[in-house]
């Protein structure tokens, strides 16, 4: 229990700033209707452009590039997915493991399964 905990602080220390990258940039990609392109292209040439280009096309688009190769990147994010899916499931067990109510623990995780769900449901909107 003791590993799983330190396991579980160190790849969430250690990913937090590129998850909360990724989510600050998913989220401007999620409101703004402003999309690239092209790969490495903005509209704008704002800096919040540049950096949704490294969530879309996981490079940062230089004026001075001719091309662009987004190999490297796009390990450290297969990387990055793989140690959250990880941390994840280790705070989940961790969660089950610390808590004498077990049942409230069941009923968040349904909640937070369902819930997105009936949100993207009720989203639908039929003519």
């Amino acid at each position: 229990m003791k590993l799983l905990r330190r396991l579980h602080l160190y790849l969430g220390c250690f990913f937090a700033p590129l998850l909360l990258f990724f989510t600050a940039t998913g989220w401007v990609q999620t409101v703004s209707m402003h999309r690239n392109k092209a790969t490495g292209e903005s509209e704008s040439g704002a800096w919040w452009q540049k950096l949704t280009s490294i969530h879309v096309d996981q490079v940062y688009p230089l004026e001075t590039a001719d091309a662009f190769d987004p190999r490297l990147f796009q390990y450290l994010v297969v990387a990055m997915s793989i140690c959250l899916i990880l941390t994840v499931l280790l705070g989940v067990y961790l969660a089950f493991k610390s808590t004498r109510s077990k049942w409230w623990v069941s009923m968040v995780l349904l909640a937070g399964i369902l819930l997105p769900c009936l949100l993207l449901w009720l989203g639908n909107i039929k003519e």
